[in-house]
């Protein structure tokens, strides 16, 4: 090859090059991880408007059993922590928080790469997750589905360059798996099982100064990972049992161990123990996977005397933290250098260096101490997160958490400020503009804040504790006055209310019991609260009380919601000292338990009371007569609504409807109101995964504010009304949302069906056999429903039916004074989807149903069976009880007898049990489960469907009551 041909091709080939380089160039230029600084996450450029209804905006707590990472310490303060499901980097110098949303489960352990760049996110249980986020701009950067599918991840950790990612699963046989996650590939590298008899692994690193080594371990066991040549081992590394007269390296033999690191210059494993020493493992050389280190290979040194909870490398320093809190560095031959006992911690969890670093001394090193590198850190305790300036010798409290479950959580009615109550009797008041803690109190004698709840002009706010104390509080300086304290019940508060008018305050405890206080204003004197009266008015556990307003007067009125499907109003007017009257207690629910109630907005004619229960429903009933007005479908994300409130009016533009906001067993949701059954009204987010224990809304509708069950966090959500109205428009208009609930749309088969079983109905009630000209119409009579009902297989109760027929005839009384008698197909439909059960019922229901009511048979191997009389009797004495001419004939048409008519005739001129017509001639002796499903209903037989757990416990729950 010529010369000019060599440069022709070299300068094609630096062209391709550059065109390449470019490419690249424009494509990254396009990119915000790319593009991204240490300073882009909390510039203005980062903030976006959220097109959700409901965007999370900011988390109060943290968990405490996960680290805090610095992230940044240079220009602003910036750390890394866990709350719920989500991550939270926190910076403290601007007081804002970037919330890193992804996971479906609580987080279970994180980790960050050496630069601080990367940080890697895992949880556990069904369908867990593993998220790489980029620190700089917050963004998701590469996410690992179920890679350990059998119980998520315990404990991961980046190599020292970030291109590799070791997970270690929580399965019952433990998998590692390492990630080669820049290359986005679905499946690990490597994974392999460890053996449980080396304990349960729940830690993990990589050797920082050599890739091929992994460490974990567990209290017992720590396994050293070599990887070297292309084979991988786990080496076990256990203490030796202790003999009489062992030497000191035996002495740790059966104490537990801690947290482990590789050395920074030798080849030896460092373990830190519960008793304050260090063990030193030597794995240098030949190894045996199959034996123990021989004793002279390992060391035990005793380097403090409180338990070690943490141990980290830094800078070639050995660190330890303890149970003292305190924090002391050590050289590499693990050497006394300095220690930072002055800050009053608690236990400490982890520790975490900056990646910047300056020259300084260590406090308290000899006359002769050179330089050394000093890096500021980060301190994460049981109770808090702290940032110490080793520079100035300094500490600052980022983030303090009481660590325990929050069951309490109240709204102050006119100012921006939200009340929290955790299970250690710690009260604090939050400004959640500023996100600043405007005032705390520590309960002292009582624990356990279970309830809190301002009164409506914020005069007061009355706590509840777990072992039956009330005590009223004034809202400012949260101190009580010693006449505002109550002890009447040695049972939990669960429910606190206020009257409209400040004057009553009423609780409901776990005893089943109402209480109600009053406030005495006596001329001349103070307002004071008197103890008024208590009834235990239900014999269920009661899940909500609420205050309202009498129609006819001013007056309030107070109504109490039980398990026992009882609403209950109580006689205010007339009751006296130590004597609460009842004024009316009404079943309103046949089977389905009522989960909570409010007040239904001033959006109709008349007043009603808005009512949840376990089987998806939301019903109306009318404030007076306690009719069911109206039954519709509830929002169905996986459980029920289990509290419920109408957002305050917002003063913003163009929103002059009301909304609902709810919560359910773990997710947060908003509702448009009029309630109709339209499902695209609805919108719902996960807000804590382990359980949502209550919620307040603000006082100007802009926020919902969540508290976890377990998690010690309470979540705020920021209110997008515009949104949420968006996602109800494209949903349709009319009869669309509707369409979408029936089997096969507007264009199935089951809407053909239903649209000629409704123009049958019209004609059987004109008469089949009629000859005269037919009246054609678009509706069909009342009466007609409950046939159409069944022959779309929904079997409705007689009070189901009444409900129905109620519901329609009087849904134009208050404004027209007249009743309806018939309804046209698009009301059927609405009313049809409304009133069906949500999920149907399964083979599932039925056979848990069938061993309720039925005996298990032990010659038929524990088979329930249901005697015949048993059956008769059930049916003619309980729940809706049916004459013997109403089961004679069901089961005449059940068992599919001919000439129905004809032998009703006969029936008739025959007397006695044992007369061939009689229920008694028609079935078995003894009836199994098989023979009632296909023999007696006809049932085909399928496979049991699954439930959600919560709803198969609700029906339980129901069907015992029954």
């Amino acid at each position: 090859m010529s010369d000019a041909d060599v440069k022709e091709e070299e300068s094609s080939n630096s062209t391709e090059a550059r065109e390449e380089d470019a490419d690249f160039n424009k494509t990254s230029a396009q990119s915000q991880v790319y593009t991204a600084t240490t300073d882009t996450l909390f510039s203005e450029t980062m903030t976006q408007t959220s097109t959700h209804s409901l965007a999370l905006e900011w988390v109060f707590g943290m968990n405490p059993a996960l680290p805090a990472f610095s992230l940044q310490d240079h220009n602003q303060l910036v750390v890394l922590y866990a709350g719920a499901h989500v991550g939270i980097i926190y910076n403290h110098t601007s007081n804002s928080q970037h919330i890193l949303q992804g996971h479906g489960q609580p987080i279970s352990c994180m980790c960050v790469s050496e630069d601080r760049r990367w940080i890697g996110t895992a949880d556990k249980g069904l369908k867990s997750t593993v998220i790489i986020w980029d620190s700089y701009s917050g963004i998701p950067v590469c996410t690992l589905f179920d890679c350990h599918p059998e119980g998520g991840v315990t404990a991961l950790a980046f190599s020292r360059d970030a291109k590799y990612l070791v997970t270690l699963g929580a399965e019952e046989v433990q998998v590692v798996c390492i990630w080669d996650w820049t290359n986005k590939t679905e499946k690990p590298l490597w994974s392999t099982e460890l053996s449980p008899k080396h304990g349960f692994q729940d830690y993990i690193i990589f050797n920082p100064n050599d890739d091929t080594q992994m460490l974990s371990s567990s209290d017992s066991h720590v396994l050293f990972c070599s990887m070297a040549h292309g084979f991988v081992k786990f080496y076990p590394l256990k203490l030796q049992k202790a003999s009489p007269g062992a030497s000191q390296t035996n002495i740790m033999a059966g104490k537990a161990l801690n947290r482990s690191v590789f050395h920074c210059t030798k080849s030896q494993i460092l373990t830190a123990t519960t008793v304050g020493r260090i063990v030193v493992w030597d794995v240098k050389g030949h190894l045996d996977a199959k034996q123990n280190l021989q004793k002279e290979r390992v060391k035990t040194i005793p380097l403090q005397k409180d338990p070690i909870t943490f141990l980290t490398i830094t800078d070639s320093y050995l660190v330890t933290g303890d149970t003292r809190g305190h924090i002391i560095f050590y050289d590499e031959e693990l050497r006394f250098l300095s220690k930072y006992s002055e800050f009053n911690l608690d236990a400490i969890v982890f520790i975490s260096f900056s990646k910047e670093c300056t020259e300084g001394y260590l406090g308290h090193c000899s006359l002769d101490a050179e330089p050394l590198i000093v890096r500021n850190f980060v301190v994460s305790t049981v109770s808090s997160i702290v940032y110490v300036n080793t520079q100035k010798g300094s500490s600052q409290i980022l983030l303090h958490n009481d660590s325990q479950p929050l069951h309490a959580v109240a709204c102050h009615p006119k100012q921006p400020a939200v009340a929290m109550g955790n299970q250690s009797g710690v009260l604090k008041m939050w400004d959640y503009t500023k996100k600043e803690i405007i005032c705390s109190r520590v309960f002292e004698t009582e624990r356990q804040i279970q309830c809190i709840a301002f009164d409506p002009q914020g005069s007061y706010l009355a706590v509840g504790f777990g072992s039956g104390a009330l005590q009223i509080l004034n809202p400012i300086t949260l101190q009580s006055d010693p006449e505002g304290c109550f002890h009447y019940t040695q049972d939990c508060i669960q429910h606190i209310t206020f009257s409209s008018d400040s004057k009553y305050l009423a609780t409901a405890d776990s005893g089943k019991a109402v209480t109600v206080f009053r406030l005495q204003t006596n001329n001349g004197s103070l307002p004071r609260w008197t103890y008024m009266g208590r009834h235990h008015s239900h014999y269920k556990p009661i899940k909500d009380l609420l205050f309202g307003i009498r129609l006819d007067s001013t007056q309030p009125r107070l109504l109490s919601l039980g398990m026992d499907y009882r609403l209950v109003e109580y006689d205010l007017e007339n009751s006296d000292i130590n004597k609460l009257l009842i004024l009316c207690s009404d079943r309103i629910e046949q089977s389905a338990v009522p989960m909570c109630m409010t007040w239904y907005p001033p959006i109709t004619a008349e007043q009603f009371i808005l009512v949840t229960s376990d089987q998806y429903k939301m019903k109306l009933f009318n404030s007076t007569t306690k009719m069911c007005r109206k039954t519709l479908l509830g929002p169905t994300y996986g459980s029920p609504i289990k509290k419920v409130a109408v957002l305050p009016i917002s003063n913003e533009p163009n929103t002059n409807s009301y909304y609902l906001a709810y919560v359910t067993e773990d997710k947060v949701g908003l509702h448009i109101l009029p309630l109709d059954g339209n499902p695209y009204k609805s919108n719902a987010l996960l807000c804590h995964p382990a359980g949502v224990s209550t919620f307040a809304c603000s006082f100007d509708g802009r926020f919902v504010f969540t508290a976890g069950e377990s998690d010690c966090t309470v979540v705020s959500w920021k209110i997008n009304i515009n949104a949420l109205e968006a996602a109800a428009a494209l949903g349709g208009n009319d009869l669309v949302p509707f369409y979408t609930l029936l089997d096969g749309g507007r264009d199935g088969k089951f809407y053909k069906e239903m649209e000629y079983f409704f123009y049958f109905c019209q004609i059987r009630h004109q008469g089949i056999d009629s000859m005269e000209k037919r009246q054609v119409s678009t509706k069909i009579p009342l009466s007609e429903i409950p046939s159409l009902m069944r022959a779309l297989a929904y079997f409705p109760t007689q009070q189901e039916i009444e409900n129905m027929h109620n519901e329609v005839k009087f849904s134009q009384y208050a404004e027209t004074g007249k009743y309806v008698t018939d309804i046209d197909l698009e009301e059927f439909i609405k009313l049809f989807v409304n009133h069906r059960p949500a999920f149907g019922i399964s083979s599932e229901d039925f056979a848990h149903a069938f061993h309720v009511l039925a005996e298990r048979d032990t010659a038929r191997k524990g088979q329930p069976v249901l005697q015949r009389h048993e059956l008769l009797e059930l049916l003619q004495a309980r729940g809706e009880q049916m004459t013997e001419e109403e089961v004679s004939e069901c089961f005449t048409t059940l068992l599919g007898f001919d000439n129905v008519e004809e032998r009703e005739e006969e029936c008739t001129k025959q007397d006695g049990e044992n007369s061939e017509c009689s229920p008694n001639s028609m079935i078995p002796d003894e009836i199994s489960m098989e023979t009632f499903a296909h023999h007696i209903l006809g049932f085909q037989s399928s496979a049991p469907q699954k439930k959600d757990s919560h709803i198969q416990e609700s029906e339980d729950n129901s069907l015992s009551a029954t």
